[in-house]
């Protein structure tokens, strides 16, 4: 098996595809200036967004592999692993990378980026897909950072650097968006198969046994990053994952109150809660009543 290689400065990952170092903690590569490489698996300390210009075959993501092709953007933050496994020959990249250190974003508006541009933690089978023109912003976007870094550095660099890679990223939200839109009858999909996954596990022991569902777990079993599928959902329906889960608990919770002769305890572990005065706060919070209270109104 082939070994990961560690790139955990901007300058070991210029060096590796022999670009000058322009700024030590963020760089701008245009594949055209590189050197002939080999492929390897890499796991990343930085950050860096990759657009690619060609089918470049498989690309793996973690232990998962995908196609990937032409005019798609994958986005890495500290700690993932990417790459396309060596095949022996030298290839010429072509494409575009924007990578920075962590450390660059220290005391910037983008100090929180994962939190904000939530894409940094998708799976690469739910990279964004670029039509034409929105390539050409997204590369225009690159030019103007290159170009900046040109520039000796000042006390104006940091902020007009930042300015520009947050241009960037806000393209990108605006269009992973417009693919969130496009992709309706997917999405309408996913959601089918995200309800009937939350009926299945509430209709089992699986509440009782392992607690409620959470994010991670349904979009595990969806083949989907949690960030992915709480945007998808906020998208459509304005409701994140974990809203969704807690919506089914309650609809699930009222039917049980004002349908059956279950007693709340015995509703509260059925639904995951390992006390019944937790559930009981829970619902009370979430409906302004307890649940005998709601019982009783239900008669």
């Amino acid at each position: 098996m082939d070994s990961i290689k560690q790139v955990n400065t901007i300058q070991e990952y210029n060096d590796y595809f022999g670009v000058e170092t322009l700024h030590p903690l963020v760089s701008v590569i245009d594949c055209r200036e590189a050197k002939p490489l080999r492929y390897g698996m890499k796991f990343f300390n930085i950050f860096a967004i990759f657009l690619k210009d060609l089918d470049c075959g498989t690309l793996k993501y973690g232990r998962s592999v995908y196609d990937y092709q032409k005019g798609t953007m994958v986005f890495v933050a500290p700690g993932q692993v990417l790459g396309t496994e060596d095949d022996g020959e030298l290839h010429q990249p072509r494409g575009w990378i924007v990578a920075f250190h962590p450390d660059f974003l220290r005391t910037t508006h983008l100090a929180k980026i994962t939190r904000v541009y939530t894409y940094f933690s998708y799976n690469a089978n739910e990279a964004l897909h670029l039509s034409e023109q929105e390539r050409e912003t997204i590369i225009d976007c690159m030019r103007r950072i290159k170009e900046e870094l040109q520039h000796p550095i000042d006390k104006h660099s940091k902020s007009l650097i930042t300015d520009k890679i947050k241009l960037l990223l806000d393209y990108c939200v605006r269009y992973y968006d417009r693919q969130f839109i496009t992709r309706e009858n997917t999405n309408s999909d996913i959601m089918a198969r995200f309800e009937e996954l939350l009926d299945n596990y509430f209709a089992s022991s699986a509440p009782a046994e392992n607690g409620s569902p959470t994010v991670q777990y349904c979009a595990d079993k969806l083949c989907m990053s949690p960030n992915y599928l709480s945007d998808m959902l906020r998208k459509e329906t304005g409701l994140s994952a974990l809203r969704h889960i807690q919506q089914k608990m309650m609809d699930i919770a009222k039917d049980r109150i004002a349908g059956s002769r279950q007693s709340i305890s015995e509703i509260s572990y059925g639904l995951g809660f390992p006390y019944p005065q937790h559930f009981s706060r829970w619902f009370k919070k979430m409906t302004g009543a307890t649940p005998n209270q709601y019982r009783i109104q239900s008669i």
